[in-house]
């Protein structure tokens, strides 16, 4: 006897497990870390490109990112942060199901280049720090630089993890369901 399950089965199952990786990352996201090394943008990624669903592309992530803002707070850049959150989701988007090494690289580079241009340009118009000028937002940009280094470290060792471990999940669901049940 074959132990079968239905396609609804797995899709619940692999959203069950997607999901529960988004909130781990959210979760990880909260302990003492280096300045953007965190696994948010990795997560964007993920759930841009594992949820079935569109809504719950955008919606699943931006709640854990909001909860995890409640444990370490808000600052004035929050919506452009969103922002670029959702830019992420839509690099995920393009990852989609064709999860190879060579994409999930490219979505990774994409994402963590996205966030510090976003970013660093709204540090530059919100802030005094720098002058309003272009020498002013290429001092931002450089004064960026070492951040950059951080968000892609982050990003690059959270999206392994998170497409490794659904990769491998998919794998052990895959193999589970075509292994006979043996009666004794």
């Amino acid at each position: 006897m074959r132990n079968e399950m239905t396609e609804k089965q797995v899709i619940l199952l692999k959203t069950g497990i997607a999901a529960a990786l988004v909130l781990l990352a959210a979760a990880l996201r909260i302990l003492p870390h280096p300045l953007n090394l965190t696994p948010i943008g990795a997560m964007a990624l993920f759930s841009g490109s594992v949820f079935r669903e569109k809504w719950l592309k955008f919606v699943f992530p931006l709640i854990a990112l909001f909860a995890g803002d409640l444990a370490v707070g808000f600052h004035i850049l929050i919506p452009i942060v969103y922002l670029s959150f959702l830019l992420s989701v839509g690099i995920g988007m393009w990852i989609g199901e064709k999860r190879g090494l060579a994409r999930i690289s490219a979505g990774t580079l994409l994402g963590a280049i996205q966030f510090f241009l976003v970013t660093n340009f709204a540090v530059w118009v919100a802030f005094a720090t720098y002058p309003k000028s272009f020498a002013g937002l290429i001092a931002c940009y450089t004064g960026g630089i070492p951040l950059f280094w951080n968000t892609l470290a982050g990003d690059g060792l959270y999206a392994a993890l998170l497409f490794g471990g659904y990769a491998l999940a998919e794998h052990l669901v895959k193999r589970s369901a075509r292994v006979s049940e043996v009666r004794f």
